[in-house]
């Protein structure tokens, strides 16, 4: 191992910032739909073995920290590009329109979201220790990165290191104690942690027996938290409500689904899945019917006649929970039209077609659903992915949605369920998360399979059941274990007819949120504080 530590120590220049983009490519891996987990030993034992380079190569802090920055952004890079190239796929639905947005995006994402890697490289040089030192230095700059990123300029905490970690459903439960913030530093400590035991010769810098020792101590405990987990789910029996879900994956071409000729047909699809439904044709027993995020192509409170459609189809007392967009035009003091608002909403629509409450995405998705600069950019002849002039407007809340003859829900539209600390309201906890989703966008792409796994993982952290509705898949009834107990795949059209699972009981994590994160990271100082008080220490020259 010395000498692969060597290697990769002494890279320099390009053929240095060439190997962190492809460790950060091939960390991917790890997640939905391959986890291939182990990857990980390997992405991580690089980048502790590049970042020991830029210690032993320079003798000053300044140029230390000039390495370690660039060895960051380009790792990130590499993470980020691999990790959403699926969003690529979005800007085809539309080619003539987006097509040439492709290279800046697919540059500028990966870019600015390798700043945060950047900026976790920086500081875990201004850390940086020999032996195991150097691996609690880097997770604890992980941890405040993926904390970071999950939050700056709305947040985009996609395919978090943590997630690493919970490929599979006795892993998984680790995320009722942690929550995946949490251990996103766990993992970075886990995987980094076999590379310490070496080093680059004559660097100083090897863990020794103290890396061996960390090492194997959290191997034992990966394997202790897999037995954990597989009796934490041989104990969950499968527990249902009296309420019976219709989920309708209609299975709409985005490409063709915004084409005014085309909005009859699809609301008729939508119809009739709904009543012809799966095992048990008929809406006989069915208390919520459920149709994906802007599940046809119109404006469903401005359309009378689809929502008495919608009225004789459902039986008396089942309700319809679907995606609409919304207008909201709001007067000024003396009664003119002032400000004309578009929502991306959730609707609950009763059995006569009266829509009784809704939900307004808060959340939304930068470039897709809002502009930043809107209007500047708008000038420029740049439109967000949804078209929509001036932007969809944000909602407020409130996040507890009441529905007749069900538990009140959490709605979740979209990426809100890859937030994992803004899944619920703090103080009023729900009786399952409602997600409705439009992933059309991404094609067959590994973004579903990710969309769906973080959605997964929310369960496990909240002890909710979900139920999802996704456009072209991937829509699941999921309990609070993270078990899938109906699903129609991406690409089908079909219909889940399952009951909704009762609510699991409170998490630690659920109970104590981020107070486990600053937890983690408090500990993890502490063990960096211990290996600094060791005899040796580093200096530094400026």
């Amino acid at each position: 191992m010395e000498r692969a530590a060597t290697w990769v120590a002494g890279l320099k220049g390009a053929r240095r910032a060439v190997f962190a983009v492809l460790l950060g490519a091939v960390s991917v891996l790890a997640f939905a739909p391959v986890h291939a987990w182990p990857v990980l030993f390997l992405t991580f034992g690089g980048l502790v073995w590049l970042l020991d380079g830029c210690h032993a190569g320079h003798s000053s802090l300044a140029p230390r920290l000039k390495c370690a920055t660039l060895i960051g952004f380009w790792f990130g890079f590499g993470y980020f590009l691999a990790g959403l190239y699926w969003i690529a796929e979005a800007f085809l639905v539309e080619p003539w329109r987006h097509g040439w947005i492709i290279p800046f995006a697919m540059t500028a994402l990966p870019g600015g979201m390798a700043l945060f890697f950047a900026a976790a490289c920086a500081l875990a040089m201004l850390l940086w220790l020999p032996g195991v030192g150097r691996v609690f230095a880097l997770a604890i700059a992980f941890g405040l990165a993926e904390f970071a990123r999950g939050h700056v300029l709305t947040g985009l905490p996609w395919n978090l290191v943590g997630y690493g970690l919970l490929g599979n459903g006795p892993m998984m439960q680790l995320a009722s104690l942690f929550g995946v913030y949490a251990l996103s530093i766990i993992a970075v400590i886990l995987f980094a942690s076999p590379a310490a035991i070496s080093a680059p010769e004559g660097s100083n810098l090897a863990g020794g027996r103290g890396g061996s020792a960390l090492a194997a101590f959290l191997l034992v405990l990966l394997g202790l938290g897999a037995l954990w987990g597989e009796r934490r789910l041989a104990e969950a029996k499968p527990a249902s409500t009296s309420v019976r879900l219709r989920i309708v994956q209609a299975d709409i071409d985005q490409a063709n689904k915004w084409r005014p000729e085309n909005g009859a047909e699809i609301f008729t699809e939508y119809l009739d899945l709904t009543k012809s439904g799966g095992k048990t044709p008929g809406l006989d027993g069915i208390t919520l019917v459920i149709w994906p995020e802007t599940a046809v192509p119109f404006l469903l409170t401005e359309a009378s006649d689809a929502l008495l459609a919608i009225g004789e189809v459902l039986p008396e007392g089942t309700s319809l929970l679907v995606g609409s967009a919304r207008i909201v035009e709001e007067p000024d003091a003396q009664g003119q039209l002032a400000t004309t608002r578009i929502y991306n909403s959730l609707l609950v629509i009763d059995d006569t077609g009266r829509v009784l409450s809704g939900y307004d995405k808060i959340h939304l998705v930068p470039f897709g659903e809002y502009l930043p600069f809107q209007d500047f950019l708008e000038r420029l002849g740049v439109m967000q992915l949804t078209g929509v002039r001036g932007g969809f407007s944000a909602g407020s809340g409130p996040r507890l949605l009441q529905i007749p003859g069900a538990p009140p829900a959490s709605p979740l539209i979209c990426y809100e369920i890859i937030f994992p600390d803004d899944v619920t309201e703090p103080a009023a906890r729900p009786g399952w998360l409602l997600n409705i989703t439009n992933d059309a966008w991404f094609g067959s792409s590994a973004g579903p399979y990710q969309h769906f796994h973080q959605a997964q993982v929310r369960a496990v952290e909240q002890g909710l059941p979900v139920a999802r509705a996704a456009n072209t898949g991937i829509s699941a009834v999921i309990d609070p274990y993270g078990r899938v107990l109906a699903e129609i795949g991406l690409g089908e059209k079909g219909v889940i007819d399952a009951d909704l699972p009762k609510v699991g009981p409170p998490t630690p994590f659920a109970q104590l949120g981020n107070t486990i994160e600053i937890s983690a990271l408090l500990i993890t100082f502490a063990c960096w504080l211990a290996c600094r008080a060791q005899p040796f220490r580093p200096h530094f020259s400026t």
